[in-house]
Parts: structure tokens; sequence; C-alpha cells
């Protein structure tokens, strides 16, 4: 749990003042974490793309919100992103747990640029770890890697780029990362 903690560290310098999301078995110990933190509020949703029309509401109200989720709720989540926080260029810091991730980098080496269609129906593998690279290339979402606690500043450096460009900005945390 030291490990989430220096999430949570980082989501404060920040400024981040809420959370929205639903844990996986990934963020538990983040959740879990952010459920007694007083100073950020955490706020669970049903269905993750509730996360993203909730955080854009928030922030039309001043508040300074972030999306935990996982990637597959980002799948989910498509027109609640494009309809609300792409549409609207909200300044959105967005967490996503890279279910399928290891797997997918033990067997290939990284995920494939092109994925092939014989990739969604294999047993070996997890679909979710297929799609989630070109989905958020496709939705206009940046990203970048969390593959370790020693690279906990990334969380900054997306934040400022969402605050710099005026649009969401994902953090991708491997598997491997929470602990």
């Amino acid at each position: 749990m030291a490990d989430a903690g220096l999430v949570i560290s980082e989501l404060k310098k920040c400024g981040i003042t809420h959370i929205l999301g639903l844990p996986d078995n990934t963020s538990a110990a983040l959740f879990s974490l952010l459920a007694d933190d007083p100073d950020i509020d955490l706020i669970t949703v049903t269905r993750e793309g509730e996360a993203f029309a909730m955080a854009s509401g928030l922030w039309l109200g001043g508040k300074v919100p972030a999306v935990l989720i996982q990637n597959t709720g980002l799948l989910e989540s498509g027109d609640a992103y494009r309809g609300t926080a792409l549409r609207m260029r909200v300044p959105l810091l967005c967490l996503i747990t890279y279910r399928g991730y290891a797997r997918m980098n033990d067997l290939h080496e990284g995920v494939p640029e092109e994925p092939e269609v014989d990739n969604y129906s294999r047993a070996d593998i997890d679909s979710a770890g297929v799609m989630t690279e070109p989905t958020l290339k496709a939705w206009a979402l940046p990203y970048e890697f969390l593959h370790s606690y020693r690279d906990v500043g990334k969380i900054s450096l997306a934040f400022e780029q969402a605050a710099n460009e005026s649009r969401p900005v994902a953090v991708l945390i491997t598997e491997h990362t929470l602990p």
C-alpha cells in the first residue's frame, strides 16, 4: 500500500480534488487508500462512462477531477468520453489500469502495432490488452506508461499536458505497478 500512497501524493501535487472510477484488482489498494483520504473526494460509479460525464461536470463547477478506471471500462465508456470530456476539451487526467498488458508483453515483447483479428479470440491473451492502445489512438487520447513507482512523476507530466492542451490525457498503469 505504500506504493499506492506515492500515487496519491502525486495526485495531491497536481491539485486533484476528486477521483471518479470503478475499482478493479489492480487499483484496489489505491481505492482503499483514497476512501480514507481527507483531501481527495472518491466517487465510485456503476459504469465507467459515468466517470467521464461526472468528471466533466465537476470540472465545469471549478473542481479538478481525475478518472481511475480499467482499460475494459475505458472500452465501455467511449460515447461518454467522446460526448463530454473530449468534446468539451476537459483537461482531465485519466489513470487507466492496463489489464492484459503483462501477458501481451510476455508473448509479443509489447503490444503489436497492428493487432490481427486472430488475437481477439485467442485464449492465451486478453483481448482488452490488444484493443487498448489502438482505441486510445483512435479516440485522440494521448497516453504515457507507468510501469514502476519510480516513474510516478509521469502522473504530473500527464496532468500538465492535459492542462496545456485542454484535453484528456491518460496514464496507463501496467499490472506490475500496483501492489
